[in-house]
């Protein structure tokens, strides 16, 4: 083998080397109850009593980060990814991508609660004024049997309901402010989808890589390229 064919290949070979380690990777996360959607904890104490998404068990690349947070006492799939481009494309670009969550609310919710879900309730936002979520779809459901036990489920004596709720959009703990507005406090969240991206049978604090292509295609995102 001559200087140049030999230059050629480890040319080649670097370049394959650098493509890989600057390619953008994605997983998907069943994130476990009380545990926040980061990795760094922004207390100014510098701990936080609830677990954080470095406490997994996990190699994670540089430079991941979560899309589409879940607040500590919720539950569910959750996207962890290296490519920045992925929020606006989500959850900022022309078309609204439906999320469905399952919510178990105390006590037994009437046709009359259900309707008003359905049709809008006031909740508070940032800033202090209020905002009328939009129509949306709400169903009552029998219990789900694909969720994992939980310590919240015990207090089996307590009337309860399940409700599956699918919403376009993501205010700040809205699902929470939207069962509280029709006096039916939640006691669990689960999001169970994103789009055509499935929970699935993932275990809490199971990680699941998935290829680009299919990450986008089961998101429903076009203009990812």
């Amino acid at each position: 083998m001559d200087r140049a064919h030999f230059q050629h290949i480890l040319s080649y070979h670097r370049t394959v080397a650098e493509i890989m380690s600057t390619a953008n990777r994605y997983f998907i996360v069943n994130k476990p109850y009380n545990m926040l959607s980061q990795f760094v904890t922004l207390s100014p104490m510098g701990a936080d009593p609830a677990g954080m998404l470095g406490d997994l068990d996990f190699d994670f690349p540089e430079g991941i980060h979560a899309i589409g947070r879940l607040d500590s006492n919720s539950e569910g799939l959750l996207i962890l990814t290296t490519n920045k481009k992925v929020t606006k494309l989500l959850f900022q670009g022309k078309t609204p991508h439906k999320r469905i969550y399952l919510v178990r609310v105390k006590n037994v919710v009437t046709a009359e609660g259900l309707q008003q879900l359905r049709t809008g309730v006031s909740i508070r936002v940032k800033g202090g004024g209020y905002y009328t979520t939009p129509p949306c779809e709400v169903n009552i459901i029998p219990e789900p049997q694909m969720l994992c036990p939980h310590q919240l489920d015990k207090r089996e004596y307590a009337q309860f309901t399940w409700l599956s709720i699918a919403l376009y959009e993501g205010k700040f703990h809205q699902v929470r402010k939207m069962v509280a507005a029709i006096n039916h406090p939640c006691k669990r969240l689960v999001r169970i989808s994103i789009e055509d991206l499935q929970l699935g049978d993932l275990q809490p604090a199971e990680v699941k890589e998935l290829e680009e292509e299919t990450f986008f295609k089961l998101l429903q995102i076009d203009d990812w390229q």
